[in-house]
């Protein structure tokens, strides 16, 4: 593998990312990946993301995860000169991305449609949490507030007290849609030699995510409700207990993968023809009963008897993990990082090209190179002038 900054498709893009949190780091982040020279822009006390946490050798988790292979400089933008370096470096970027407060950037007069006007090439993306029409435009819209809004919440986990998704879905995936529309802009702007806008927002993201329940809710009549580790729709679907107490989560998709189950792990094919469970629409009206089947013979086995079942009958399954577990697993990638003297293993990206380097890059420091950046982008000096 070679340097992915030096061999990635997007050597020679100059993305300026105005950012904070965890949606547009997400984003300029993958575009870093993919070799985009990256300037992240932060306020002078910092991305407040750096004090997130200090599990990294000290520094925050979530900061390390995704800011990687870029440059910072700390601008006060309320200052003249702070202002003026910001927009010299937008006349030389391909991609500005934005995920102030709403109205803010407009108010600094770095708004995007005003920016496109201004330079003809730049692609501007800008991530708010509800968009910019409608009357919750100015809500705040952290992660977990997405998550409650969306009705996200409503389908996830089990019954009882409300639960997050673990991780910040809301953000992460707000981050993935902004990467595909820079992309397409990206794509665009070499076929008409313009740059254009992307709009995404955190709701818009989540409520996406939402299509199946949204549907089912609206045309079907019913709402999914919060099943735990069983799959609203289909069964058996869901975790087991075996008789040395590991839990296994199964997942039965069609009738020949229930054929093969109940020969090779029930071990009674009279299931396969029994009007409570001879198809999946069958076994949802009676999924008490199935599941009390399978938890039944799941308890007199052991789990690695169970495993050499559910393999014979090429069932598809997996072992609940804990976080421990993750970092023992043997199909986990992993790739080095430099956090300041001292390194970290994070998670390889999921996808695999053939410029992807050996390890990631660095994590700045908070203005690390704000000194090289305002020299390569000081104001030109006027012909004639005394130097």
């Amino acid at each position: 593998m070679g340097d992915a900054h030096a061999r990635g498709p997007l050597e020679g893009i100059l993305v300026v990312a105005l950012e904070q949190a965890v949606a547009a780091p997400y984003c300029s982040s993958r575009l870093a990946d993919a070799g985009a020279r990256v300037i992240k822009v932060e306020r002078p006390e910092g991305d407040f993301a750096r004090g997130y946490d200090t599990a990294a050798h000290g520094e925050s988790s979530y900061f390390v995860w995704i800011n990687r292979g870029k440059e910072s400089i700390a601008l006060d933008l309320k200052q003249a000169g702070d202002m003026a370096v910001l927009q010299r470096m937008l006349a030389q970027a391909d991609v500005f991305i934005q995920n102030l407060a709403p109205g803010a950037a407009q108010r600094l007069g770095i708004g995007s449609e005003e920016l496109r006007e201004r330079h003809r090439q730049l692609i501007t993306c800008d991530i708010s949490g509800y968009g910019d029409s409608g009357r919750l435009t100015k809500m705040k819209a952290y992660d977990l507030l997405v998550q409650a809004e969306s009705g996200l919440v409503s389908i996830n986990g089990a019954p009882g007290d409300w639960g997050r998704i673990g991780v910040s879905l809301c953000d992460i995936n707000a981050g993935l849609n902004a990467l595909i529309g820079i992309q397409q802009a990206l794509i665009m702007r070499g076929r008409t030699g313009r740059g254009s806008a992307v709009k995404v927002s955190l709701f818009d993201s989540a409520a996406e995510l939402m299509s199946v329940p949204y549907v089912q809710a609206r045309y079907g009549g019913r709402a999914p409700e919060r099943v735990g580790l069983k799959h609203p729709t289909i069964a058996p679907y869901g975790a087991f207990t075996c008789a040395d107490g590991r839990d296994i989560l199964i997942s039965i998709q069609n009738e020949r993968e229930w054929a093969d189950f109940c020969r090779e792990v029930m071990q009674d094919l009279s299931m396969v023809g029994d009007p409570r469970s001879c198809n999946n629409t069958a076994r949802m009206e009676n999924r008490d009963w199935v599941d009390g089947r399978v938890a039944e013979v799941f308890g007199g086995l052991s789990s690695a008897t169970v495993i050499d079942r559910l393999t014979a009958a090429q069932t598809a399954y997996g072992n609940i993990n804990s976080v421990h577990d993750l970092i023992e697993h043997p199909q986990l990638r992993t790739r080095r990082m430099a956090v300041g003297a001292r390194a970290v293993e994070m998670p390889a990206l999921p996808w695999v090209t053939e410029w992807d380097a050996a390890q990631y890059r660095p994590v700045p420091r908070l203005n690390e190179h704000g000194a090289a950046l305002r020299d390569e982008f000081a104001a030109p000096v006027a012909a004639g002038a005394a130097r």
